[in-house]
C-alpha cells in the first residue's frame, strides 16, 4: 500500500513542536509495512537536508500560487521525501509559521494551501509520473485542506486527517477562497466556513474520510463544547458516524536512558546512582546549588495552554519546601518574564534557559525527579512519556493524553482542579513520595517500563488505512 504522509514539520529538518517528532517517528514506523512517502514545504533546512535529490515536476504559476518545482529525495536513513521548492513562499528567516518576532506570515493561507494542493495532486498521481497514493494522511491545519482539494478535484483517494491540537485551526478571511483556488460553493457550513471565516482545519474535518486525534481521552473531549473550539457539533457527528478515533502517539526508540548519548551517565531501572550522576550534572550545568531535595523539570513551550502561569505561582512553595526547578523552553513573553522573576528571587534553586536543545532536554529529564506538566488541555503530550522513560515522574492535570499515559500514584501524579492550588496539592504528594525512597524507586521502575513505543499506534493506523483502502475499492 502506498501512503502519502503530509506535514509542515519533520524532526530531521524542521521542528517547532511535537508534530515534528510525531511525523518523523510515525512515518518511519509505518515504513516497515508500506511504501510511505512524506510531503513537506521546501524550507531551506528541508532542501539542504535531503539526500539524492531529483526534480520530478515543474509547475507554472496559477493564480496566487507562484511557480514551483517538486524535489524528490530521501532522509539520511532512506525515507522518501517530496519537497515543494518555492523560494517565494518558503525561503524566509523565522519559523515555518511566522517571522523572527513571532508575527504570523501574512500569506500563510497561500503558503499552506499550496502544500495541501500539491499533496492532493501528488496523491492523485498528477505530479510524480511513477507514483500515486492509495491513502493520504494529513496532519493539523497546515495540511488539512488536502481532503478538500481531493474532493474539489473529484479524485477518489481516501484521506485521513489527524488533529494534533484543535485550538490551532488556520483561520483566514473569506477572500482567501479566491487566493487559494477554492470553489466559492465551499464557503458554507457544509464546507470550510466557520463563523464568517475560512477554516482550513474545518475543511479537513468536513471532507476527510476519517479523523484521528492523538489520544482516546482527547477524542472524547473535542466533541464537547468545553474543548471543541466551536467544532464540537461536527466532531460529535463524525464520532457518531464512526469516523473519529483516538490513537495515542508514541516516542521513538532513542528515548532509552541506557543508551542515550546525550546523558553524562547512562542508566537503567534500578541504577539510581547513574540517575544521581545526571542530577548532579544538571545542577552544575544550570548553576543550581548542591541539594539533597527533589529536582523538578519544566520542559515545554512557555504558553498559556501548558499552565506555565501555574508553575510560576507554585515556584515559591516548591523552593520553600526544599525543591529546585530547572526550566527550558521558549514562548509567550509575559510567561518568560514570570519565570525569570522567580529565578531572580531564588537564583540557587531555579534555573531558566529560554531556548530548546534536544540534548539539554534529555539531560534534564534524566537528572530530574519530577516533571511539571500542568497543561490546561493536552491532546497527547510527549514530555510526560519522555519523563517516565527517563525516571522522572510527571505531575499533570487530568486531561487528554496526560490522563491516558500517567497512572496516578503509580507512574506519576494527576490533579483534578486546574489551578495553582491543584498543582501544589500534587507537588505535595510528590514531596511525600520523594521522602520514601522505596516508594519513589518503585514508581520510577514502573514509569520506566511503560510501553510508549510506536508499535501499537502504527498497528492502529495500519488497520485504518486498510479499511479506507477497501472502502475505496468497494
Amino acid at each position: 500500500m502506498r501512503i502519502l504522509f503530509a506535514a509542515s514539520e519533520f524532526e530531521d529538518f524542521v521542528r517547532v513542536g511535537g508534530l515534528a517528532s510525531v511525523s518523523a517517528a510515525l512515518s518511519r514506523a509505518l515504513k516497515r509495512n508500506y511504501d510511505v512517502r512524506v510531503i513537506l514545504p521546501g524550507f531551506p533546512s528541508v532542501l539542504k537536508g535531503l539526500r539524492a535529490t531529483s526534480r520530478v515536476a515543474q509547475c507554472r504559476r496559477v493564480g496566487h500560487f507562484p511557480a514551483y518545482s517538486i524535489v524528490q529525495g530521501t532522509s539520511a536513513d532512506g525515507l522518501p521525501i517530496y519537497a515543494i521548492d518555492c523560494p517565494q513562499l518558503y525561503d524566509r528567516d523565522g519559523t515555518p509559521y511566522g517571522d523572527r518576532h513571532g508575527a504570523d506570515w501574512r500569506d500563510n493561507d497561500v503558503r499552506f494551501a499550496l502544500l495541501a494542493s500539491v499533496g492532493a495532486r501528488l496523491a492523485a498521481g498528477q505530479l510524480d509520473p511513477n507514483w500515486r497514493a492509495d491513502v493520504v494522511h494529513a496532519n493539523d491545519w497546515q495540511t488539512a485542506l488536502i481532503p478538500a482539494y481531493l474532493a474539489w478535484m473529484e479524485a477518489k483517494v481516501p484521506s485521513l486527517l489527524t488533529i494534533h491540537n484543535l485550538a490551532y485551526q488556520g483561520l483566514f478571511s473569506p477572500e482567501t477562497l479566491q487566493r487559494i483556488g477554492a470553489p466559492q460553493s465551499a464557503f458554507q457550513i457544509d464546507g470550510v466556513e466557520f463563523y464568517g471565516k475560512v477554516s482550513f482545519l474545518k475543511g479537513g474535518i468536513y471532507y476527510a474520510n476519517h479523523l484521528t486525534t492523538v489520544s482516546k481521552t482527547y477524542a472524547t473531549e473535542i466533541t464537547t463544547p468545553e474543548q471543541g473550539c466551536g467544532l464540537d457539533g461536527l466532531l460529535a457527528l463524525r464520532s457518531r458516524e464512526g469516523r473519529l478515533s483516538g490513537i495515542l502517539n508514541g516516542i521513538d526508540e532513542s528515548w532509552d536512558p541506557r543508551s542515550c548519548s546525550a546523558l553524562v551517565s547512562p542508566f537503567g531501572a534500578g541504577e539510581w546512582e547513574g540517575k544521581q550522576v545526571n542530577a548532579d550534572h544538571v545542577r552544575r550545568e544550570f548553576g543550581l546549588a548542591v541539594s539533597e531535595g527533589p529536582l523538578f523539570a519544566l520542559v515545554a513551550r512557555l504558553v498559556h495552554q501548558k499552565g506555565i502561569d501555574l508553575v510560576a505561582a507554585a515556584a515559591d512553595t516548591i523552593v520553600e519546601a526544599g525543591g529546585q526547578i530547572v526550566v527550558t523552553g521558549r514562548g509567550e513573553p509575559h510567561l518568560e518574564r514570570a519565570l525569570e522573576d522567580a529565578r531572580r528571587r531564588h537564583p540557587e534553586s531555579i534555573a531558566v534557559a529560554l531556548d530548546f536543545e534536544d540534548a539539554k532536554a534529555r539531560r534534564i529529564f534524566a537528572g530530574s525527579d519530577f516533571t511539571l506538566m500542568p497543561s490546561r488541555f493536552e491532546p497527547c503530550g510527549l514530555s510526560q512519556m519522555y519523563a517516565q522513560r527517563f525516571g522522572s515522574l510527571p505531575i499533570g492535570y487530568r486531561t487528554g493524553g496526560l490522563s491516558d499515559t500517567i497512572v496516578d500514584g503509580k507512574t506519576g501524579f494527576l490533579f483534578r482542579r486546574c489551578s495553582a492550588d491543584g498543582l501544589i496539592g500534587a507537588v505535595c504528594r510528590a514531596f511525600a513520595t520523594f521522602g520514601t525512597k522505596s516508594r519513589l524507586h518503585s514508581m520510577r521502575k514502573r514509569a520506566m517500563a511503560q510501553p510508549f513505543g510506536w508499535d501499537e499506534s502504527a498497528r492502529a493506523y495500519r488497520t485504518l488505512y486498510g479499511t479506507m483502502a477497501r472502502s475505496k475499492a468497494a
